[in-house]
């Protein structure tokens, strides 16, 4: 079965919120890329890049699982993501109350509690928060599905 990865643009504070997640999720990054790496030595092509840009995240992964959070900085000559977008929120299935407790306690930090978690009415323990970082989470357990959904 395909895996879904989230893709998350950045106003430049790509490595500080991946930091974050890293401290809260474990592991290590499976990459790590900023636009000054982009150069006629890697990809045979010069690729201009302003000079406020180049220490900046052109990616970034953080396996979670079989899962890979993914991420980068918009450079400014692009403009700025819109941090008070909602249409997507990131989906997290845990596989007991307790990682669903550690994971929500861990990602809210700073942040903005939208449902605080709890058993919801549907039979799933649940709860939904913007991080500091201004990206929406949705941390779920529920037993029937033991995480796996």
């Amino acid at each position: 079965m395909a895996l879904i990865n989230p893709y998350i643009n950045f106003n430049g504070n790509a490595e500080e919120a991946f930091n974050f997640y890293k401290s809260v999720f474990g592991g290590e990054f499976a990459k790590i890329m900023r636009f000054k790496d982009i150069s006629s030595r890697n990809f045979g092509t010069e690729y201009p890049v302003a000079e406020n840009d180049a220490n900046k995240i052109m990616h970034i992964a953080l396996p979670i699982g079989k899962n890979i959070l993914m991420a980068n900085d918009v450079p400014e000559s692009m403009g700025k993501v819109n941090e008070n977008e909602n249409r997507s929120k990131i989906s997290i299935s845990a596989e007991s109350r307790e990682e669903a407790d550690k994971l929500f306690s861990g990602l809210s930090v700073g942040g903005n509690i939208e449902v605080p978690i709890s058993d919801s009415p549907w039979g799933s323990y649940f709860g939904m928060f913007r991080d500091k970082f201004g990206i929406e989470w949705m941390v779920d357990f529920d037993p029937k599905y033991n995480g796996k959904i």
